[in-house]
């Protein structure tokens, strides 16, 4: 079944797309999707999961029907922060949710759950291939092997950051081609050159701002990092070495690559629902 669309709209009058599957009365699970997807990303999770869950999703601030604002500094991290809390107000008002999320919906969520009042809404969260970017400041400080390694994998968020040249190679295709071979997986292409573009601007408002003054950001909310084994971007360590910042963690390395939620929705799904009921005491 197709989801019900509606919107709402941020602090700063942005109108975000906002998506919804399953029961309202059941428990929500809001899903915020990464670079450079859109929430139909979570349309193959969100058929495993409507049985479980209230399933939310939404489309990023410059990506899909939501609005694209055209200045880099309204993708820093509070602006999303703002976005995510209005979401959470329009579909979930005055209930706690469970969050899931993927790529940078992860680096923006870690935002979301180490926030003191934000995260007192947050049941559990599920982190797939994407750090806190402040934790990546820290971790990059250490100047070891796994730091070095993480280095050489992000050799893109430098190519996002020159002028003019990500955004012609995109509209002119050869991006796309080199893209694909990285992404290795076979699913209609639903993103738009928009998604594509405008998204650059998430590493542009936050990534450099962050490393160089990272920020102690802890949490209490349960957490579970998934780390695909073959993940060309996201190093394990990255992602997993976290237990200061995340006392409450659980660490899963898996099979696959970076684009799980497209690639291998079911077992997002099971990992979903294994760790929302471990959280609620079902299973030992």
């Amino acid at each position: 079944m197709p989801p019900s669309k509606s919107t709402t709209t941020s602090t700063d009058g942005t109108s975000i797309a906002v998506y919804d599957y399953g029961n309202p009365d059941a428990p929500t699970l809001i899903c915020v999707h990464g670079y450079p997807d859109n929430a139909a990303l979570w349309e193959p999770v969100a058929e495993h999961l409507t049985t479980d869950f209230h399933v939310v999703t939404y489309d990023v601030r410059g990506a899909g029907e939501s609005d694209h604002p055209s200045v880099t500094s309204a993708y820093a991290l509070d602006r999303l922060q703002d976005d995510f809390a209005a979401v959470l107000d329009h579909a979930a008002p005055d209930q706690s949710v469970h969050v899931l999320a993927h790529d940078w919906g992860s680096i923006q969520s870690w935002h979301f759950v180490t926030d003191p009042d934000l995260q007192a809404r947050i049941v559990s969260f599920v982190s797939i291939s994407g750090p806190s970017l402040d934790h990546a400041g820290y971790f990059l400080r250490r100047r070891n092997r796994a730091a070095v390694r993480q280095l050489l994998h992000s050799w893109y968020i430098v190519y996002f950051h020159l002028p003019w040249i990500p955004e012609l190679g995109w509209r002119t295709g050869w991006a796309h081609r080199a893209f694909n071979r990285l992404e290795q997986q076979d699913a209609e292409d639903r993103r738009s050159i928009g998604d594509y573009v405008n998204g650059m601007k998430l590493y542009r408002a936050n990534v450099v701002p962050r490393l160089i003054r990272p920020e102690e950001r802890r949490t209490d909310v349960p957490v579970l990092a998934v780390s695909p084994d073959a993940d060309p971007f996201v190093t394990t360590p990255l992602q997993t070495d976290i237990a200061r910042w995340a006392p409450d963690l659980t660490v899963k390395v898996v099979r696959g690559g970076h684009w799980m939620p497209r690639n291998d929705p079911g077992l997002v799904a099971e990992l979903v629902r294994q760790h929302t009921r471990e959280v609620a005491g079902l299973e030992a």
